[in-house]
């Protein structure tokens, strides 16, 4: 069963690739897109902090909008949906103290039960500068991004990772700049296009030898 399962997943790694042309008449269904944002909200990330948002774009003439921004490529305009990753513009230990409200809540605890995790925390935020701080969470955000890719994949669900777009013209479309937020990466789903010659290449990839550094 073991190796049945890691087959499985090593297939879909294999069978995956950043799409770049999708089929703009296929669309998630609703439990497609439910187990995405599921698996999203699941990822690991830092403290459990979670220091991101996710704007999920689905209205095409925002679509439009967002491949202009994004120097007309086709995928933001053909796929299902767009999954865009935010991060908080100033990070403050408020958003440290949100998230210890959400543990308490969920597990029914009282604050000083987890006092100490709050103060590491908090120390964690006040010592590093709001440029040092973006940088965290947006390492965080790519590990959600991940997690995103490797579950469609297993769904036999295709994804394109993308960092070249326009991020502050993103902000404006998506009116980010309201919520203190700005956008870091974003991944466009939906099922690729037969007509993508991509999907028929070669994975190209380091060998282990060259990959792993035993030690």
């Amino acid at each position: 069963m073991e190796n049945l399962i890691a087959n499985q997943v090593l297939d879909a790694l294999a069978w995956r690739y950043a799409t770049k042309v999708f089929d703009a008449s296929r669309k998630l269904d609703q439990e497609q897109l439910q187990l995405l944002m599921q698996a999203i909200q699941l990822a690991p990330s830092s403290y459990g902090l979670q220091p991101y948002q996710v704007v999920v774009v689905e209205n095409q003439e925002i679509k439009e909008q967002l491949k202009a921004a994004a120097y007309g490529q086709s995928q933001l305009a053909d796929a299902s949906h767009i999954f865009i990753f935010a991060i908080n513009k100033n990070f403050t230990e408020t958003h440290v103290d949100e998230f210890v409200e959400n543990i308490v809540k969920t597990r029914n605890i009282e604050v000083g039960a987890v006092k100490g995790y709050l103060d590491v925390m908090k120390n964690t935020v006040n010592s590093r500068s709001q440029e040092e701080l973006a940088i965290w969470n947006a390492k965080q955000a790519y590990i959600a991004l991940g997690v995103l890719l490797e579950t469609a994949a297993l769904h036999e669900i295709d994804a394109c990772p993308m960092e070249g777009f326009d991020h502050a013209k993103f902000d404006e479309i998506l009116g980010l700049e309201d919520r203190n937020l700005t956008s870091v990466v974003i991944a466009p789903v939906g099922f690729r296009s037969i007509e993508d010659a991509y999907q028929f290449y070669q994975k190209v990839r380091k060998s282990k030898e060259d990959l792993f550094i035993h030690i």
